[in-house]
Formats: structure tokens, sequence, C-alpha cells
């Protein structure tokens, strides 16, 4: 049987997680890897039972208590990021706070981060800002370090301009565009070498290579992607025209 990577990390997380599940079974304390195999399974489990992203993460927050696994686990995990598949494709989900704060020690947890005053410290201002419609029927949401050229297509907005960017809000967190919604968002540029592989495979490559933006949206345009807000934002108006002209037909 041949499995890619993806499927293959996912029987890997799936092993581990068994394996907690046993010890638990058992009566024993879970350390961090089992701990953090179980919740991140629990997660994609609930996904791929058809449940939403918000509905999946709070099944992966309480899977578990303080009273399950070892001491110092609580203080350790306290994080947790796993792609899941869910009906409407592959999400990152976020778990955070994943035993709500039972039996953690703060800022007296050996090697707790300590917060400083903040002096120097700024803020990344948006380069790019644009306003974001959500045209598909079902909740979108983006995660901070996609490349937001590649978002969701029913996702309708400036394409070009988002060109090589991502949001500018901080790592690990994300953006939800309800359906129907117009969400306005700050980009910033991707950082370090400018590589964007994987994604929506829009770009597979370096961003700033000769003619990689136009090819880029060229490919996004054939396979269907919305490249214009006002484009859709017509679209939208017209749709609620003619729903308002059946609504008085059918009054008449």
């Amino acid at each position: 049987m041949r499995l890619t990577p993806t499927e293959r990390d996912r029987l890997l997380l799936f092993s581990a997680a068994e394996l907690a599940r046993a010890r638990r079974a058992r009566g024993l304390r879970l350390n961090v890897p089992e701990a953090t195999a179980l919740i991140a399974d629990t997660v994609c489990e609930a996904a791929r039972d058809g449940r939403r992203l918000a509905e999946a993460i709070e099944a992966g927050r309480t899977v578990l208590s303080a009273k399950d696994v070892l001491p110092g686990v609580v203080d350790v995990v306290t994080t947790l990021q796993v792609e899941a598949v869910f009906e409407d494709g592959t999400r990152l989900c976020v778990i955070d706070d994943p035993f709500r704060g039972e039996g953690s020690l703060g800022a007296e947890a050996p090697g707790a981060a300590l917060p400083g005053e903040g002096v120097g410290y700024e803020p990344a201002e948006p380069v790019v800002v644009l306003p974001v419609r959500n045209t598909a029927p079902v909740p979108v949401t983006v995660t901070s370090h996609f490349h937001f050229f590649e978002a969701n297509p029913r996702l309708a907005f400036d394409r070009a301009a988002a060109y090589g960017m991502r949001l500018a809000v901080p790592a690990g967190s994300s953006v939800r565009f309800d359906a129907g919604a117009v969400v306005e968002v700050g980009l910033l540029p991707i950082g370090g070498e400018r590589i964007a592989v994987g994604f929506a495979g829009l770009v597979d490559g370096p961003l700033d290579a000769p003619g990689a933006r136009e090819a880029a949206l060229e490919k996004a345009r054939a396979c269907g992607y919305l490249t214009n807000f006002e484009q859709a934002e017509r679209s939208a108006q017209s749709e609620r025209s003619e729903q308002a002209e059946q609504s008085e037909q059918e009054e008449s």
C-alpha cells in the first residue's frame, strides 16, 4: 500500500494516540508526547466525523484534564496545531489552552516564559489592506502564514495585490470569513527566502521569480478563483435584486 507523506504522518499520529488511550485505560497518567498525540488525534477524528472547525477544537480541549497527565504536562502543552480534513477541505486547527488552565503553575513552572516590559517592541503594520467577501455558503478560515493569494477560491478580493502576502496576525492565529460577509484584512509580505510550496499549488516555487506573479494569476483565473472584489460585489447585488423581484412577484 502506497501512502503519501501526509497519510504516513496521520497514521503515526493515530498509532501514538492509540498507545496513549491504552495507557490511560490502564490508569497511567500521560506524558507530553502521549497527551499531544491524543489531543491532536481527537481533533482529526472529530473533523472526520463531520463536525465543524470550532466543534473539533472543542473536542480536543475536553478530551483530557490535568488529572490525566503527569505533573508539569499542563504547563508544557499550552498550544497545539494539527491539520485536519473536514468536509470542505483541510484546515489548520489551533488548540489553545487544551487543559483550560487546570493545574497550571504559571510563572512558577519550569522553563516558563516571563513577560517583559515590551520596551522597543512595535507590532508590524500591514502593508496592504484589502476587503474580502466570502461568496461560499460556509465559513472559511485562513491561518496566519498561509499565502493569502492562494486562499479559498470563493474568497473574492484583489488577488494581484495579495501576491506574496500573508495575514498581519500573530503566528498560529487565523481569520474567519463568515458566509456572505465582507472582512477587511491587513497583509504583510512573506519573509525569509520567499518560497511558496504547497498551499493551493498556484505558485510552487520562488515568489519573486521572473513571471511567477503573472503565471500564478493566469492559473488562478483558469482554475476558477475569484480575483476581483468588485465583480463579486456586483454579482451579490444582482442576486439580491433578483431575490427581491421574485419576492414581489410571489406576493402579487
